[in-house]
C-alpha cells in the first residue's frame, strides 16, 4: 500500500512539474510575442516619422506662408524620434507623443487641400500613398499588438497560469491606446 501511495505521489508530482514548465513556457512565448507586437509598432512608428520630413519638404515648396502648420510637424516629428529612443517612457505616453504627431499631419493635410498644384503634384501623390500604407501597417500592428496583450494579460490573471506568473513575476502588459484627444482629429478628403 505504501509503495502505491509512492507511486501516486510520484505521478502527481511528475503531473504538476510538467503543467508547471509548460504554463511557464506559455507565458514566456506570450510576454515574447507582446515584446515583438510592440517591436512591429515602433518599426512602422520610425517609418511614419523618416517619411515625415519629405512630405514636410514637399508642401512647403507649393505653401510657403503656412510656417506655424510645419513648425508643429517639425516639433512633433522630432518628439516621436526622441520618445523611440526613450525606453523609460510609458506606452499611453508614447501613444501621446504620436497622436500628436497624427493630429499634426492631419493639420498639414488640410494645407496641403488648398494647393490644387501641389494636389497634381507627382512626388506628393506618392508621399500620401506612402503615408496611407504606413498608417494601416501602424493600424494593424497596433491591433496585433493589442489582441496578444490580452491574451498575456488573460494568462497573467486567470486561474491556475496565475499562479505560475505570480512566482515568477510576469507583470501585466500595457495597451497601447490612443488618447481621448485623438478621437477629435478632424477628417480631411483628398479628392
Amino acid at each position: 500500500m505504501a509503495m502505491v501511495c509512492g507511486i501516486v505521489a510520484a505521478v502527481i508530482a511528475v503531473i504538476l512539474i510538467l503543467w508547471l514548465v509548460l504554463a511557464y513556457n506559455n507565458l514566456v512565448s506570450l510576454r515574447n510575442r507582446v515584446a515583438n507586437g510592440w517591436a512591429q509598432i515602433d518599426v512602422a512608428l520610425k517609418q511614419r516619422a523618416d517619411l515625415v520630413p519629405n512630405l514636410v519638404a514637399t508642401v512647403q515648396g507649393y505653401a510657403t506662408h503656412e510656417s506655424k502648420v510645419f513648425e508643429e510637424v517639425t516639433k512633433a516629428r522630432a518628439q516621436a524620434v526622441e520618445a523611440a529612443g526613450n525606453a523609460n517612457l510609458t506606452r499611453e505616453d508614447r501613444a501621446a507623443i504620436e497622436a500628436r504627431l497624427t493630429q499634426a499631419l492631419v493639420q498639414l493635410r488640410a494645407v496641403a487641400e488648398n494647393y490644387p498644384q501641389l494636389q497634381a503634384s507627382q512626388n506628393f501623390m506618392s508621399l500620401q500613398q506612402q503615408l496611407a500604407s504606413l498608417e494601416d501597417k501602424i493600424a494593424y500592428a497596433r491591433q496585433f499588438y493589442n489582441d496578444v496583450t490580452l491574451k498575456y494579460n488573460n494568462a497573467t490573471q486567470q486561474i491556475p497560469s496565475n499562479i505560475v506568473a505570480s512566482l515568477f513575476h510576469f507583470e501585466a502588459a500595457q495597451y497601447f491606446k490612443a488618447p481621448e484627444s485623438a478621437a477629435n482629429v478632424p477628417t480631411v478628403s483628398f479628392s
